[in-house]
């Protein structure tokens, strides 16, 4: 599967989800406190998609996950001018889930293979298909638990990864 049409699927439906991921000043949790690192630059929004753990589910359509009455939940930021690229995203309860991070540079909701960058809890290795399920966890706690994910971008000829010289 081509990694362009792998992300249609990240980026497919803005708006399902967010109010459910949404963190509340001084978030207490369960949540999620997520770092980007190896940014290209400071354009656009962060994008974060929660999923259930398993191969089926993860990047699965959102509407058909919350029409089966499944974990999904988004979170966007803008990227601020400096300092860490973070947001916080809520979780439904401590656990084990999927976690996707996109820096969506144009802000446009859909993923660019060219210009978008990519990255997942564990920060597997991203080639042309969507990483397993088992390599892209991220566990839960009771309370804010820090989680650190490093992009990916289209660089190169053909290379799809970890920028040699990225901006943070």
């Amino acid at each position: 599967m081509a990694i362009g049409l792998l992300m249609a699927a990240i980026a497919g439906r803005f708006y399902l989800g967010i109010p459910e991921g949404r963190c509340r000043p001084n978030e207490p949790g369960p949540a999620l406190l997520i770092t980007a690192h190896g940014l290209k630059d400071r354009q656009g929004v962060l994008q974060a998609e929660l999923y259930p753990d398993n191969d089926d589910d993860f990047l699965a359509d959102d509407k058909v996950l919350i029409r089966e009455g499944k974990t999904f939940r988004r979170a966007v930021t803008p990227l601020p001018a400096n300092g860490p690229a973070q947001l916080c995203m809520r979780v439904p309860a401590p656990g084990t889930y999927t976690l996707s991070l996109l820096h969506d540079r144009d802000g446009n909701r859909k993923f660019s293979v060219l210009s978008d960058g990519i990255g997942f809890a564990g920060n597997p290795h991203v080639g042309r298909s969507k990483p397993a399920a088992s390599t892209a966890r991220v566990t839960a706690g009771p309370g804010v638990t820090p989680v650190s994910i490093l992009l990916n971008y289209y660089h190169g000829l053909f290379s799809f990864g970890p920028l040699k010289r990225p901006e943070q």
